[in-house]
């Protein structure tokens, strides 16, 4: 197979250097409200209370003020008008309450039959290990009744109660999951509505508005934060920091007080990052090593986690979060490293801050009176991965010689040979004839045992067993992906060649080299850490080398961390690559993608296959 041919396939050993943030994060909310039969989103905003309602239609009686004329059959119902009805549910169903105690009035904007949004927590039906109750799962009827309604307000109240549907006791009638925001901050992540809820209002800076209760709460709670992250060559300080903090050190430039504009938002990116460079130093090993501006992005928290903003848009100056990445080359893993902490201000004198090393993170907190983060190395057994040649007789099956049978199938030459001459000389033969007997004897008897094991010369490697693909696949599939976790190029490219061989080489290492220049616009490089082989079969190829085309089926699940967070993606392959023998090593000479698909880490299904992790 000629490797040029399928050089467009060339993304399947490459797909882990970029993907988007946007994917699954390592914190998950395990109350279960995300998956509530009832969900309200709600947005206090600049004079109104926004609010996105699914009811869950087993619980459409609760709600049955929201319902139009026309999905009801029996016409001789007599109801209240609709603007009676939504006032009657303002005031009597779903109740907003200013600083007062009044009823805020309300607007019904949308409403309309729908399918409820999928939330789906991967921790659904399980045991949540800290109440030990199980997680809830989704109503199996995923129709709701969506509805957006508005409750405005005059002024900036320094407070708004929110009030659940409740019985004539005072208890709540449906299970209701929530999520709240002040303007673009969340509030907190998906809870339970279950009482009436104070909403405490700060309106010069919703980051830090909060609820009275203190169960109702963000998991991302601090406005500024540190992350270091020690791996095999790079040494990474990731910083969180909102723009309305970074007022206190330096001159936003911005044309107005309120606001980033669209056209504002890349120049102010780049000067954040550019300030940063000359904060907060890092020593590694006693050396303060020069940083890299590896990226900045503006980035968004949630109740999915930390997530890029992918578009461009006007952005608050209040609520606008960037997060800026800073990287140090190591030879290998560090024995100390240390982060000069600077930046404080008056609200924030307590910033969380997290080391995060091959065995996982150290979460601490740095404070104006101890700002010195220290990360020691401790891992005692850890060994960076390497990429080393993958050698012909340490994957192929070894070639077993039985001694004994050999010795004895000597002894019965030897003897036949003594026996000939016995007769041509015309003397007794019994005795060679007893002793080739004898060896003939021990070469069957002795033939299933003590067998030495030889390395198989490469003139009689024929043909490769399913194991031995499998070996073969997995042993060159895990060099070409951990040749990517080099940050230098010229290193990446040294790597590859122990395992990928002549045009598809220089074609792998332009096709990372384009990768790169993605990543650094917003993606983030990934370390592949598990790699499946499903299938692989083996077919004599005509090269001139030792040569198989291998019909290979396998996966690879690859992680990278950043800002606290692990995002995960795990792709399937169906290929036809072509390894050949070049100087008694195997080698990648050609590619092409069958099949290529994304699968959900988190899912649970099972593959079958023997390839080594």
């Amino acid at each position: 197979m000629n490797p040029v041919k399928h050089l467009p396939t060339l993304a399947l050993l490459v797909f882990v250097t970029v993907f988007s943030f946007t994917a699954q994060s390592d914190w998950i909310n395990l109350t279960g409200a995300e998956t509530s039969p009832n969900i309200a989103e709600i947005y206090v905003l600049d004079d109104h209370v926004k609010v996105k309602l699914e009811v869950y239609v087993g619980d459409l009686q609760t709600f049955e003020q929201l319902i139009p004329d026309d999905w009801i059959e029996d016409k001789d119902i007599e109801r209240e008008p609709l603007a009676q009805r939504v006032k009657d549910f303002a005031t009597k169903t779903l109740v907003f309450k200013d600083e007062d105690g009044n009823a805020l009035p309300a607007e019904l904007v949308l409403v309309e039959p729908r399918m409820r949004v999928d939330r789906r927590s991967p921790f659904a039906g399980m045991i949540n290990p800290y109440t030990r109750q199980r997680v809830p799962e989704p109503p199996d009827d995923k129709r709701v009744l969506y509805a957006e309604l508005i409750y405005p307000f005059d002024g900036k109240p320094r407070h708004v109660t929110m009030v659940p549907p409740q019985d004539e006791e005072g208890r709540a009638e449906v299970t209701l999951g929530f999520i709240a925001y002040h303007k673009a901050v969340p509030v907190i992540d998906f809870r339970y509505l279950g009482a009436p809820a104070k909403l405490n209002l700060d309106w010069g800076d919703p980051w830090y508005s909060k609820f009275d209760n203190p169960n109702l709460k963000r998991h991302h709670k601090s406005a500024m934060m540190s992350f270091l992250y020690i791996e095999p060559h790079e040494v990474r300080h990731e910083i969180l920091i909102r723009v309305k903090d970074l007022e206190e050190w330096m001159d936003l430039g911005l044309r107005g007080d309120e606001y980033i504009e669209a056209d504002e938002l890349d120049v102010l990116k780049q000067r954040i990052g550019e300030f940063l460079l000359a904060k907060n130093p890092v020593v590694v090993d006693g050396k303060a090593l020069k940083p890299i501006l590896d990226r900045s992005n503006y980035v968004t928290v949630g109740i999915a986690g930390i997530q890029i903003l992918e578009q461009p848009q006007r952005l608050e100056i209040s609520t606008a979060i960037v997060g800026v990445i800073l990287a140090y080359l190591t030879e290998g893993i560090p024995q100390q490293v240390t982060v000069d902490w600077e930046l404080f201000t008056e609200q924030v004198q307590r910033v969380p801050a997290t080391a995060t090393d091959p065995a996982g993170p150290l979460p601490t907190y740095l404070t104006p009176d101890d700002n010195i983060h220290t990360w020691t190395n401790y891992l005692k057994t850890y060994t960076p991965p390497t990429v080393a040649q993958v050698s012909v007789k340490e994957t192929v099956n070894h070639l077993p010689i039985p001694l004994l049978s050999v010795a004895g199938v000597l002894l019965t030459v030897m003897s036949l040979w003594w026996l000939w001459q016995r007769r041509r000389q015309q003397r007794s033969y019994r005795i060679p004839l007893f002793t080739a007997i004898t060896g003939l004897a021990v070469a069957v008897i002795a033939f299933p045992y003590l067998n030495v094991k030889f390395n198989r010369p490469v003139a009689l490697v024929s043909g490769l067993s399913p194991d031995e693909s499998e070996r073969v696949m997995h042993s060159l599939l895990k060099n070409v992906y951990r040749s990517f976790d080099f940050r230098s190029e010229s290193d990446v490219y040294d790597k590859l060649a122990l395992s990928v061989q002549g045009d598809l080489l220089e074609e792998i290492y332009l096709q990372n080299r384009k990768s790169f220049a993605v990543k650094k616009a917003g993606g983030a490089q990934a370390r592949v850490q598990d790699i499946e082989i499903i299938q692989a079969q083996a077919e004599p190829t005509q090269s001139q080398n030792k040569g198989f085309e291998l019909q290979a089926k396998w996966t690879a699940q690859g992680t990278v961390g950043h800002w606290g967070h692990i995002h995960t993606r795990k792709n399937y392959y169906d290929a036809l690559v072509t390894v050949e023998v070049i100087d008694d090593h195997w080698k990648i000479t050609g590619v092409e993608l069958l099949e290529e698909k994304r699968l959900d880490p988190f899912s649970g299904a099972e593959t079958k296959g023997n390839g080594p992790s």
